[in-house]
C-alpha cells in the first residue's frame, strides 16, 4: 500500500474519533474489551490521550488483533538523529496490549507485566508512517500473551516483540 493511502487512512480514522480523554470505570466494566475498543474507534468514547501525544491512532480492531498507525515526528528524535526506541516501544506495547484487551469479557482488565522488543532497523527522519499490528498468542483466565510487528508502508520491518499481560477482574 502506498504511503499516501496510509496517511489518508490514518486521517480518516482520527477524524472519526472523539476528543482525547479517559473513560470511566463504569464504561470499562460495562463492555467487553472488543466493544470498548470499537467504541473508541467509532468515536463513542474518548480517544486515548497518549495517541495525540505520540501521534498514533487505532486503524483496525477485531478480536485478538489490533492495528495502530503512527508517523514519527521531530520531537521523537534521540541525540543521534534517529527516532527514539521508546516511541516504537509505546506503539508496540499499545497494539499488543489492546489485542489482549479485545479478548476480555466485560468486567475484566489487564496490565502489561513483561514487554520484550527487538529492533531490527532504525526509524529515521523521513521513514514515513508505520503500523504496529498486535495479535494474541494465548488468552487465558489470568495470563495472556501477544506478539507485535512494526512495519513501514513499504513492507520493511522496524521492530517486533511480545508481551505478557496479567488479566484480572475489575
Amino acid at each position: 500500500m502506498s504511503e499516501r493511502t496510509w496517511i489518508e487512512q490514518a486521517k480518516a480514522a482520527a477524524e472519526k474519533m472523539a476528543a482525547p480523554g479517559v473513560s470511566s470505570v463504569d464504561e470499562l466494566r460495562s463492555r467487553s474489551g472488543l466493544a470498548f475498543l470499537r467504541a473508541i474507534l467509532d468515536g463513542e468514547l474518548p480517544s486515548p490521550p497518549i495517541g495525540r501525544t505520540l501521534n498514533f491512532v487505532p486503524i483496525e480492531v477485531e478480536k485478538g488483533r489490533v492495528v495502530f498507525q503512527g508517523t514519527p515526528q521531530p520531537e521523537f528524535y534521540n541525540p543521534i538523529g534517529s527516532i527514539h526506541g521508546g516511541w516504537a516501544a509505546a506503539l508496540l506495547d499499545s497494539c499488543m496490549g489492546c489485542a489482549v484487551h479485545s479478548t476480555l469479557e466485560a468486567g475484566q482488565g489487564y496490565t502489561t507485566i513483561e514487554l520484550k522488543l527487538n529492533y531490527v532497523r532504525a526509524l529515521l527522519p523521513g521513514s514515513g508512517p508505520v503500523r504496529a499490528e498486535g495479535r494474541v498468542i494465548h488468552a487465558g483466565r489470568q495470563v495472556a500473551t501477544a506478539e507485535g510487528r512494526l512495519i513501514g508502508h513499504d513492507g520493511r520491518m522496524y521492530a517486533h516483540g511480545s508481551t505478557t499481560c496479567l488479566v484480572f477482574s475489575r
